[in-house]
């Protein structure tokens, strides 16, 4: 049996890899780095997670992200799997120790007999195969070049943000203080998971007129800033309007100030533990494209941060997508080289779960044609499903952005479902028939 080929090992990839092997396929995983590197990996490990060590909501009946996770766990998804394994307290969402959480999904391959993980670039686009591109965001310039030049259009592109991460020693907890908003979270580690850190109007304004003033990274000729407005850079949100941040992740709302719980702080800034140890903590929303010394001065405003030392200062990359209604069939295979699939972030879909979902889509459908099989996409009432229509042809091509999974890519409920009612009644109609309909979509297979 001829085996299939996956470029790129990060999240989709990984988990492309494993749904193939553990459907009897073997595969070779092709994988750059470490031998080419790129601005924000910093290991050659498979599932690097660069942006944030969180996969949101785990919460499959109120949110369609927690509802994603439920898939792919009934999917016997790797990284869902390994995420479980590796989790944090992180109030009501999914965080993991990002290094040990790789590490693990890197043994989890190598240990797989089925699986080859091979080394080096795939710079062009083969004709014959069963392959599938999940190269990510940050796709080498030329492979970027070969798939420009095989779909005839300029790939679309958006800028994403990396949030900066403190060592934990230096933040002064005579200032801050550990709860999770509205203490959400079933055990006190989940509702103490977030470190916080107030801020009075004075401390706020002065915040927002250096955030304002900080020089910041240059754009190189001929790129523009198209965010995707889900990791906007902190200063971008500020340039919106001087109380944006406020009603963003600074919001205070939920929180009490441990240390004088009679007054109310004006903002909050929320840090995230990043690591098992509880050594590390990344600064939540704070995606951002200052420049080095202009983070450090300016994030040391922060009351509570006055002497952080930064294990990371934030950083900015190109992200790189494809128009995917107008290039990608409901296989997810290219129209004009159907030997190719795409997943993962660079098919359109934003966000580490549904990255890999897509990973996990596209790699039981090159199984089942490996297999002499044809396997439709879940229904559109799934989570799954929702994402995989909304980039291939549920979204309007001339629009076509990144997009989170969310309740709005599900098709309506009915009256008896849902109708007029409220979205505590909504969701969980939502949710539940989304997993009666993967249940059964699985059950085909």
């Amino acid at each position: 049996m001829q085996p299939v080929n996956i470029i790129g090992a990060g999240l989709a990839g990984s988990e492309a890899a494993w749904q193939i092997a553990r459907a009897g396929v073997p595969v070779i995983l092709h994988e750059m780095r470490p031998a080419v590197a790129t601005f924000a990996h910093k290991t050659g490990d498979c599932a690097e997670m660069v942006c944030s060590n969180s996969f949101r909501s785990d919460d499959d009946v109120m949110n369609a992200v927690g509802q994603l996770h439920w898939e792919m766990r009934a999917a016997g998804g790797l990284i869902m799997a390994t995420a479980d394994r590796h989790r944090l307290p992180a109030g009501g969402a999914l965080a993991v120790d990002r290094e040990a959480f790789s590490a693990a999904v890197t043994a989890a391959l190598r240990a797989e007999t089925l699986i080859e993980i091979r080394a080096g670039e795939v710079a062009d686009l083969p004709q014959d195969g069963n392959w599938i591109v999940a190269t990510g965001p940050l796709t080498s310039d030329r492979l970027a070049g070969a798939i420009r030049a095989v779909t005839g259009t300029e790939a679309l592109a958006f800028f994403d943000a990396i949030a900066p991460i403190v060592h934990a020693e230096t933040i002064d907890m005579s200032v801050a203080w550990e709860q999770s908003r509205y203490d959400k979270g079933e055990t006190e580690a989940e509702q103490k998971a977030y470190v916080n850190c107030p801020m009075t109007r004075p401390e706020y304004e002065a915040f927002i007129d250096a955030l304002l003033a900080a020089e910041k990274t240059e754009f190189r000729e001929g790129e523009t800033a198209g965010y995707f407005d889900g990791c906007l850079p902190i200063e971008v949100m500020a340039e919106r309007g001087r109380e944006t941040l406020r009603h963003g992740p600074m919001k205070p709302v939920g929180l009490t100030n441990a240390h004088k719980p009679q007054e109310k702080p004006y903002a909050v800034v929320q840090l995230r533990r990043d690591n098992a140890l509880g050594t590390l903590y990344n600064i939540v929303g704070f995606q951002t494209k200052m420049k080095y010394g202009a983070q450090t001065a300016v994030f040391r405003m922060i009351p509570g941060l006055e002497r952080a030392a930064f294990a990371r200062l934030g950083g900015i990359h190109r992200n790189s997508f494809l128009n995917s209604p107008t290039l990608l069939d409901d296989r997810m295979r290219m129209r004009q080289r159907p030997n190719l699939r795409f997943a993962g972030q660079v098919t359109g879909v934003e966000g580490y779960v549904e990255s890999a979902a897509m990973g996990l889509l596209a790699g039981r459908m090159a199984a089942a044609q490996a297999l002499g099989r044809d396997l439709p996409p879940p229904p559109s009432t799934t989570a799954t499903g929702a994402l995989v229509n909304h980039i291939t042809g549920g979204a309007e091509a001339k629009t076509f952005q990144p997009m989170n999974v969310n309740f709005g890519l599900f098709p309506p409920l009915d009256d008896a479902r849902g109708g007029r009612r409220g979205r505590k009644d909504r969701y969980p109609a939502y949710t539940g028939r989304a997993k009666d309909d993967f249940s059964a979509w699985l059950a085909t297979q």
